[in-house]
């Protein structure tokens, strides 16, 4: 099975896979297959090669296979969960998005459903997704099938939802409905493929793919709880199919301090290379992309026209071939074509994807996929070990996810070095210009290039892949995820709670994975309230009520938890507990600290780091007046690198338990004139992670990095760089800070510290505003990676 159509017909493609030439192309529609490839395919005569859609669908054509041999297997999700989503563009559909949505009104925040109800959504309803009440849809699932059923009959949706709607019809209850400005989705979160003897009846099944990872992102997509893996040979990862050339034209001095220039840059690129293919994560961003980053009357050709053949683009001198989340299947070797853009992270394929990645924050658990498509999307042109392309990457997120050492860590060494080169020859100091003319002397590829090339090897044997934190963990918990939307499914609601409450117990090790982990406690939180109301055990209640609280405090950085107010909720989550569990970690701290307490050491103290925190000249004074602010804010653990050999090391660290890490690059000596520039971006950013390895451990999910400095400016280039977990902060807000916290010791110190507890204690920060909760978001207010446009 491919993702994709072949795009040459008969058998040749076939002999070169090595695949025997007695084989049936059953690629296009069931009608038109040949009686006799279909009679020589069931008597096993005949290989079948086709497609997933004619597998995976409500009424596959090909159900009875002994052996499925799946190409491409990190591009299938999409193929595999299809049968099992109905999805409802507002824009193609709007009759029935409207229909849905007003169905849909007891499951969505009031305010929520307002904004998502006017007939021209604003810019913040057109681009957030919101998970609807599961509560919500379980307590009014008869009239959304209804709805739904109307809509199917009256042809008012799509051909792939009508017949999606086969499969989940009577299990609108058991799926998680997502709405945005632009549509709706509604699908179960792992699809049932056990229940689809096309695909769960065959004796074996084996999953092709050069960019499998682990994390078990293949178990997910298929629904399966465990596939095995085959080791890699050895040396095969240091391998490379052809050079890539990795450009960040974004990053040049002259196009980050100008970013309107950037399509000017991007088009004349375009037109000399002639043939580009163009690859976005959405419909959206390509229609944009053409509007905007074409030569004027550039030849546009888009996925319809190349599904058979790919000689409409190929045969062309100039053209773009545009592709909006599509980084498979697509082969274009040598001068078939030189460039490859990518514009944009290679994320939000559907508004589940999008609700995790956005909405939840829960990037860990679509790290390997977003990996996958950037190393696809990226090879689509260098086909062979003597191809070459070149690749410009787009858009801030995609920048700063590459320049992010993470992603790099865990590609192929020799991507590694491919994007290691290309971010130094984009960044450091570069022009377009310049880069133009490497560029020009990559297309040439001859002597003046040879000297790079050997770099880059060089630069390869150096690296050694490695996986992202919380991969081991995220491949342990599959296997009770699958089982968990296996039991939903089939209804037997006992078993999920069982078996999220093994996934959530997984996860409990799993730093990165928190956000994800508070989706999982949502879900236990709503189906132990399904299983008190089946059974009447009412002590299920509370179990649901320490579900909810856990989900509120590992959701904590995040708004979607706090927008599931729907009107079906209000009689049954429980109320906020009055101390927030980091305030509660901060206070049993603060009480410990006995000897701070003391006249004379809390004045000594105070005073000290009162005078480092006005210290300009000596980097030290600062950084351990940072170490007492920590003590004081409730830090368990505060700290500082002793040793000025270690550079790289981030200048002050707060540890809060298991809750909160707030990690300081602080730039104590920098001058109140000019910009920062990328290379404090960098060190900034790398911190969470240099942090972890010296810690063994893994950083909560909201764990931040602070950038303190004097400076005015960030330069665009340091923006555009910048990891999402980075905060630019000013001298005088850690002030202010200091002065708060100092004010709540004060009061705490008269009341002696032996005589209150943390809910005591945390009342009288409270009104001094110097608790965590309070001053964290004060702290956050300026992220130094700009919002997407």
């Amino acid at each position: 099975i491919n993702s994709t159509k072949p795009t040459t017909r008969g058998s040749v493609p076939i002999r070169r896979q090595g695949v025997s030439s007695n084989a049936s192309l059953t690629i296009d529609k069931v009608k038109v297959w040949s009686p006799a490839d279909r009679v020589r395919y069931d008597r096993a005569d005949a290989v079948a090669v086709s497609v997933y859609s004619h597998v995976f669908n409500s009424n596959p054509a090909l159900d009875n296979a002994q052996l499925l041999l799946l190409d491409d297997a990190h591009a299938a999700e999409g193929y595999v969960a299809s049968p099992w989503k109905v999805e409802i563009s507002r824009s193609e559909h709007p009759s029935a998005y409207q229909d849905v949505l007003s169905a849909l009104r007891d499951a969505l925040d009031p305010f929520v459903f307002a904004r998502l109800q006017v007939a021209s959504p604003d810019d913040r309803s057109d681009r957030g997704v919101y998970l609807a009440s599961p509560v919500g849809v379980a307590e009014n699932a008869s009239q959304i099938e209804q709805v739904l059923a109307m809509a199917v009959a009256g042809e008012k949706v799509s051909t792939g939802a009508r017949y999606a709607w086969m499969n989940i019809r009577d299990h609108v209850d058991r799926c998680l409905v997502y709405v945005s400005g632009r549509g709706l989705l509604i699908r179960p979160m792992i699809v049932p493929t056990v229940g689809h003897p096309a695909f769960s009846a065959p004796a074996r099944r084996v999953y092709m793919s050069a960019t499998l990872g682990s994390g078990g992102e293949l178990e997910r997509a298929f629904g399966r709880s465990k596939i095995k893996r085959i080791p890699v040979p050895r040396g095969w990862e240091n391998q490379g199919a052809g050079r890539r050339f990795f450009i960040f034209p974004e990053l040049t001095n002259d196009l980050s301090a100008d970013p309107a220039a950037t399509n000017a840059f991007v088009s004349a690129v375009i037109a000399k290379a002639g043939r580009a293919l163009i690859l976005t994560p959405d419909e959206h961003t390509a229609t944009q992309f053409i509007a905007n980053r074409l030569p004027n009357g550039y030849p546009v050709i888009r996925a319809k026209a190349v599904e058979n053949d790919l000689a409409p683009f190929t045969s062309t001198v100039a053209a773009a071939l545009v592709l909006a989340n599509r980084y498979d299947g697509i082969d274009l070797p040598d001068d078939d074509c030189r460039l490859v853009v990518l514009d944009g992270l290679p994320t939000g394929a559907d508004l589940q994807e999008k609700f995790l990645h956005e909405a939840l924050g829960a990037v860990t658990v679509l790290q390997e996929r977003i990996r996958a498509r950037v190393m696809q999307g990226s090879g689509r042109a260098t086909r062979n070990a003597r191809d070459y392309a070149t690749v410009l990457l787009l858009r801030n997120d995609l920048t700063s996810y590459i320049a992010g050492g993470e992603a790099k860590d865990a590609m192929p060494p020799e991507a590694h070095a491919e994007l290691d080169f290309g971010l130094h020859n984009s960044l450091d100091p570069t022009t377009s210009g310049e880069l133009q003319e490497l560029l020009e002397m990559f297309n040439q590829h001859g002597a003046a290039w040879a000297e790079a090339d050997v770099a880059i090897a060089e630069d390869r044997d150096l690296h050694q892949r490695v996986m992202p934190s919380g991969t081991d963990d995220l491949q342990k918990t599959v296997k009770h995820e699958v089982a968990a939307w296996e039991a939903i499914w089939a209804g037997h609601w006992d078993w999920a709670l069982t078996a999220i409450r093994k996934v959530i117990d997984e996860l409990a090790t799993a730093g990165t994975a928190k956000r994800y982990a508070a989706l999982w406690n949502y879900l236990g939180y709503t189906t132990a309230r399904r299983v008190a109301g089946l059974t009447g055990d009412n002590t299920l209640n509370t179990t649901a009520d320490d579900f909810y609280q856990e989900a509120r405090r590992a959701a904590r950085g995040t708004a979607w938890i706090s927008g599931m107010a729907a009107p079906a909720e209000r009689n049954v989550a429980p109320p906020q507990t009055s101390l927030d569990v980091l305030d509660e970690a901060a206070m049993t701290a603060v009480l410990t600290q006995h000897d701070l307490a003391t006249p004379q050491q809390f004045t000594a103290a105070v005073a000290i780091a009162r005078t480092g925190l006005q210290e300009t000249d000596d980097h030290q004074p600062f950084e351990a007046a940072l170490v007492t602010l920590g003590t004081l804010a409730g830090a368990a653990d505060s700290y500082t690198y002793d040793d000025d050999r270690e550079q790289s090391k981030p200048d002050a660290v707060w540890i809060f338990g298991d809750e909160q890490w707030v990690i300081w690059e602080a730039k104590s000596r920098a001058t109140t004139t000019g910009s920062i520039g990328p290379s404090d971006v960098k060190q900034a950013g790398g911190h969470l992670r240099t942090v972890e390895a010296d810690r063994t451990t893994i950083a909560p999910g909201d764990g931040v990095c602070l950038l303190l400095s004097r400076k005015p400016g960030v330069l665009p280039s340091a923006e555009k760089l910048a990891e999402g977990h980075v905060f630019l902060v000013r001298p005088e807000t850690v002030f202010e800070m200091f002065d708060r916290i100092v004010r709540a010791w004060h009061t705490l110190r008269s009341r002696g510290l032996s005589s209150l507890d943390a809910a005591s204690a945390a009342e009288i920060f409270r009104a001094e505003g110097a608790l965590p909760t309070q001053w964290l978001p004060t702290l956050r207010t300026s992220p130094l990676r700009p919002p997407q446009p």
